[in-house]
């Protein structure tokens, strides 16, 4: 009869314990910088941030915009409105005035 005599190795006991911790990492590594994980989740609440910024400023443009178009409706036209929008389209001013024109971020 034979007997084989083996040595005990302590590999077939790493095996399961170094697969659950690789799967855990991939895991957890997609947890965080996957295109659903948490970085994501603040990165996009920063352009949420950014784009609703941008939004109030173009609707606190266009209010503007529409301030300044129900001033030359008809009915309600206001001369210095007028003159200003007619000065700017001509660039035109008599010889004895002086003329100040903001940039139009300014206003």
């Amino acid at each position: 009869m034979w007997t084989r005599q083996h040595k005990q190795r302590n590999t077939g006991r790493l095996i399961i314990p170094s697969l659950c911790v690789l799967f855990l990492a991939y895991f957890g590594f997609h947890a965080y910088h996957g295109e659903f994980g948490i970085y994501s989740k603040y990165r996009l609440q920063a352009e949420a941030a950014e784009l609703q910024a941008r939004l109030d400023a173009v609707k606190a443009r266009r209010v503007d915009f529409e301030r300044r178009v129900q001033l030359l409706h008809e009915g309600t036209l206001e001369k210095d409105m007028l003159d200003e929008q007619a000065r700017k389209a001509l660039n035109l001013s008599q010889p004895d005035e002086i003329t100040i024109m903001l940039p139009a971020s300014a206003k």
